[in-house]
């Protein structure tokens, strides 16, 4: 079996739950945020938030991570000298750190202490996909 492609299919599976989750978290967001004062509507805003976070998005995100590494160990560490990897792994730690600032805004909707607008979450539900459409571009034209 050639465990190169099993890793890299498993890493692209993972790739596109995470990602999945990252531009669709910040759109209940905005919904919530409009919403916040209709109690009920609120209570299922928590339910959905918690749930999309812990039981797909971090999952994705870990297993996205491991099998990335599983990949760099495949092709060798050596691709970690050349500057398109370097890029990338910057890049996917942005998303990384990304990914935990939307566990610091879930855990503020959950305590009732959010204290930015919908406009706000319209405006960060952008971050993932221009984070996204340079790291496809980094690996796949690998210009650096």
């Amino acid at each position: 079996m050639n465990y190169y492609f099993l890793f890299k299919s498993i890493h692209l599976i993972s790739v596109i739950s995470w990602m999945a989750g990252l531009l669709y978290l910040p759109r209940i967001f905005v919904y919530h945020a409009e919403n916040e004062d209709e109690t009920r509507t609120s209570e299922v805003f928590k339910v959905m938030e918690r749930k999309l976070y812990f039981y797909i998005m971090t999952p994705a995100m870990i297993l996205s991570w491991i099998f990335g590494l599983l990949l760099i160990y495949s092709i060798g560490f050596y691709q970690l000298s050349q500057t398109w990897m370097i890029s990338k792994i910057i890049l996917v730690i942005l998303l990384t750190l990304y990914h935990f600032y939307l566990g610091k805004i879930l855990n503020q909707f959950k305590a009732d202490q959010n204290n930015r607008s919908h406009k706000f979450y319209r405006y960060i539900n952008e971050i993932p996909t221009i984070l996204l459409i340079l790291i496809v571009f980094v690996v796949i034209f690998k210009p650096l």
